[in-house]
Protein backbone atom coordinates (compact mmCIF):
# COMPACT_ATOMS: atom_id res chain seq x y z
CA UNK A 1 0.00 0.00 0.00
CA UNK A 2 2.12 2.51 1.07
CA UNK A 3 4.75 1.71 -2.06
CA UNK A 4 2.09 3.04 -4.42
CA UNK A 5 2.01 6.23 -2.52
CA UNK A 6 6.01 6.87 -2.70
CA UNK A 7 5.98 5.62 -6.59
CA UNK A 8 2.43 7.50 -7.28
CA UNK A 9 4.51 10.90 -5.41
CA UNK A 10 7.59 9.66 -7.48
CA UNK A 11 6.03 10.06 -10.41
CA UNK A 12 4.63 13.02 -10.06
CA UNK A 13 8.03 14.44 -8.87
CA UNK A 14 9.63 13.67 -12.22
CA UNK A 15 6.77 15.05 -14.21
CA UNK A 16 6.91 18.44 -12.47
CA UNK A 17 10.79 18.29 -13.04
CA UNK A 18 10.55 17.36 -16.38
CA UNK A 19 7.89 19.96 -17.46
CA UNK A 20 10.14 22.86 -15.70
CA UNK A 21 13.14 21.71 -17.42
CA UNK A 22 10.94 22.19 -20.47
CA UNK A 23 9.58 25.46 -19.76
CA UNK A 24 13.45 26.53 -18.91
CA UNK A 25 14.25 25.40 -22.77
CA UNK A 26 11.36 27.00 -24.41
CA UNK A 27 12.32 30.40 -22.65
CA UNK A 28 16.29 29.45 -23.75
CA UNK A 29 15.03 29.16 -27.74
CA UNK A 30 12.46 32.01 -27.45
CA UNK A 31 14.48 35.00 -25.52
CA UNK A 32 14.52 37.96 -27.62
CA UNK A 33 17.52 39.39 -28.73
CA UNK A 34 19.39 42.09 -26.36
CA UNK A 35 19.57 45.73 -28.19
CA UNK A 36 22.27 46.33 -29.94
CA UNK A 37 22.94 49.63 -27.84
CA UNK A 38 20.85 50.89 -24.54
CA UNK A 39 20.83 54.69 -23.05
CA UNK A 40 20.90 54.76 -19.77
CA UNK A 41 18.29 57.15 -17.86
CA UNK A 42 18.16 59.85 -15.22
CA UNK A 43 15.69 60.59 -12.76
CA UNK A 44 13.34 63.48 -12.45
CA UNK A 45 11.19 65.42 -14.88
CA UNK A 46 11.70 64.60 -18.24
CA UNK A 47 13.92 61.32 -17.15
CA UNK A 48 17.29 62.73 -18.84
CA UNK A 49 19.55 60.42 -20.80
CA UNK A 50 22.76 60.02 -18.40
CA UNK A 51 25.28 57.51 -20.28
CA UNK A 52 25.19 55.57 -23.92
CA UNK A 53 25.94 51.79 -23.69
CA UNK A 54 26.46 49.21 -25.47
CA UNK A 55 23.42 46.44 -25.11
CA UNK A 56 25.30 43.34 -23.43
CA UNK A 57 27.02 45.98 -20.95
CA UNK A 58 26.67 44.91 -17.37
CA UNK A 59 27.23 48.79 -15.91
CA UNK A 60 24.12 49.67 -17.37
CA UNK A 61 21.69 51.02 -14.69
CA UNK A 62 18.29 49.80 -13.97
CA UNK A 63 16.45 52.72 -15.85
CA UNK A 64 17.54 52.03 -19.44
CA UNK A 65 15.91 51.86 -22.52
CA UNK A 66 17.19 50.03 -26.14
CA UNK A 67 18.03 52.35 -28.99
CA UNK A 68 19.01 52.25 -32.48
CA UNK A 69 22.72 52.77 -33.66
CA UNK A 70 22.13 55.81 -35.11
CA UNK A 71 20.41 57.25 -32.35
CA UNK A 72 23.64 56.08 -30.46
CA UNK A 73 25.69 57.85 -32.70
CA UNK A 74 23.66 61.33 -32.73
CA UNK A 75 23.67 61.05 -28.84
CA UNK A 76 27.51 60.71 -28.41
CA UNK A 77 27.85 63.05 -30.66
CA UNK A 78 25.56 65.60 -29.10
CA UNK A 79 27.56 65.27 -25.79
CA UNK A 80 26.43 62.45 -24.06
CA UNK A 81 29.05 60.08 -21.88
CA UNK A 82 30.10 56.99 -23.08
CA UNK A 83 30.46 54.13 -20.99
CA UNK A 84 34.20 53.72 -20.10
CA UNK A 85 33.51 49.93 -19.75
CA UNK A 86 32.12 48.73 -23.05
CA UNK A 87 33.21 51.84 -25.07
CA UNK A 88 30.65 52.79 -27.65
CA UNK A 89 32.24 55.73 -28.98
CA UNK A 90 35.18 53.30 -29.76
CA UNK A 91 32.92 50.30 -30.96
CA UNK A 92 31.19 52.81 -33.25
CA UNK A 93 34.05 54.09 -34.42
CA UNK A 94 33.46 57.69 -33.16
CA UNK A 95 37.06 58.58 -32.34
CA UNK A 96 36.80 62.33 -31.71
CA UNK A 97 35.24 62.06 -29.13
CA UNK A 98 37.41 62.92 -25.66
CA UNK A 99 37.61 59.79 -23.32
CA UNK A 100 36.57 58.63 -20.15
CA UNK A 101 35.26 62.43 -19.16
CA UNK A 102 33.03 63.46 -16.35
CA UNK A 103 31.35 66.55 -16.15
CA UNK A 104 32.96 69.17 -13.57
CA UNK A 105 31.01 68.87 -10.19
CA UNK A 106 28.46 71.83 -9.49
CA UNK A 107 29.71 74.01 -7.11
CA UNK A 108 27.59 74.03 -3.65
CA UNK A 109 25.12 76.80 -3.30
CA UNK A 110 25.80 79.74 -1.32
CA UNK A 111 26.49 78.56 2.67
CA UNK A 112 26.13 75.01 1.96
CA UNK A 113 27.98 72.86 4.56
CA UNK A 114 28.96 69.37 3.62
CA UNK A 115 28.08 68.29 6.82
CA UNK A 116 24.97 69.43 6.93
CA UNK A 117 23.75 66.25 5.51
CA UNK A 118 25.81 64.59 8.47
CA UNK A 119 24.21 61.34 9.92
CA UNK A 120 24.99 62.55 13.50
CA UNK A 121 23.04 64.55 15.30
CA UNK A 122 23.81 68.57 14.66
CA UNK A 123 24.08 68.60 18.59
CA UNK A 124 27.00 66.42 18.15
CA UNK A 125 28.94 67.46 14.75
CA UNK A 126 30.21 70.53 16.92
CA UNK A 127 32.16 68.54 19.38
CA UNK A 128 35.14 67.05 19.16
CA UNK A 129 36.41 63.19 20.21
CA UNK A 130 39.15 63.38 22.26
CA UNK A 131 41.93 60.76 21.20
CA UNK A 132 41.97 57.58 23.14
CA UNK A 133 45.12 58.13 24.57
CA UNK A 134 44.65 61.11 25.99
CA UNK A 135 43.84 61.15 29.83
CA UNK A 136 40.38 61.91 29.33
CA UNK A 137 39.52 58.51 28.14
CA UNK A 138 40.23 55.74 31.13
CA UNK A 139 43.05 53.37 31.09
CA UNK A 140 42.15 49.91 30.35
CA UNK A 141 43.78 47.36 32.78
CA UNK A 142 45.53 44.34 31.28
CA UNK A 143 43.23 40.94 31.43
CA UNK A 144 43.99 38.76 34.21
CA UNK A 145 46.28 35.55 33.85
CA UNK A 146 44.49 32.27 33.72
CA UNK A 147 44.42 30.21 36.47
CA UNK A 148 46.55 27.63 34.75
CA UNK A 149 49.32 30.32 34.32
CA UNK A 150 49.31 31.98 37.32
CA UNK A 151 52.36 31.29 39.73
CA UNK A 152 51.92 29.07 42.74
CA UNK A 153 53.06 28.04 46.07
CA UNK A 154 55.41 25.16 46.27
CA UNK A 155 53.07 24.19 48.81
CA UNK A 156 50.28 23.95 46.79
CA UNK A 157 51.35 22.64 43.36
CA UNK A 158 52.57 19.34 45.92
CA UNK A 159 48.91 19.42 47.20
CA UNK A 160 47.97 19.28 43.53
CA UNK A 161 50.14 16.66 43.05
CA UNK A 162 49.26 14.21 45.79
CA UNK A 163 45.82 14.70 44.99
CA UNK A 164 46.40 13.81 41.18
CA UNK A 165 44.78 17.47 39.90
Amino acid sequence: MWHTLWLTRINAKITAVQQRQAEVEHGRRHRPEPPEWTVELGIGTGRPPIQVHAGDCHMAGKRRRPIGRDEARRLLADGLRPCTHCRPDTQLDIPALPRGTTPAPRPLPQGHQHHEHSPLPRHRRSQTLTPPHSSAWPARSAPAPPASARPTSTATAAARCASGA
